[in-house]
């Protein structure tokens, strides 16, 4: 099972910071943040550690594996759902199966931000 404390752990061994840093900049107990392990955060609580990383809330819940916190040019409403064209684009392959690189996904994000844009007028 996934936890948010997993992902709060990997985003501050990225950093450099350690559990004790993490909490006290945001006024919490290190408790707290153990907590984590087993119980999913209030979205008060969500939300602070989200901006604190600059990541979404949906990454810090296993949600999702992208941490970009999605652009309004960046999303697309497809039946009632929103869904993170950056995040389709970078799950799309090259034709000899080979993963996109970043100019890539950049480019297929902005024909496909623009092609449901002009869906929407």
């Amino acid at each position: 099972m996934f936890s948010t404390l997993e992902r709060i752990k990997e985003l501050a061994q990225k950093k450099g910071y350690s559990l004790q840093k993490v909490a006290e900049d945001l006024g919490f107990s290190v408790n707290y943040l153990y907590t984590l392990k087993e119980k999913v955060p209030k979205s008060d609580r969500l939300q602070e550690l989200a901006d604190y990383f600059n990541v979404s809330t949906d990454y810090l819940l296993g949600r999702t594996d992208n941490p970009n916190i999605a652009k309004d040019d960046e999303t697309a409403i497809i039946d009632g759902k929103v869904i993170d064209l950056r995040e389709a684009a970078a799950n799309t392959m090259l034709f000899d199966g080979r993963p996109l690189d970043e100019d890539d996904i950049d480019f297929i994000t902005a024909v496909l931000s623009a092609h449901f844009k002009s869906k929407e007028k």
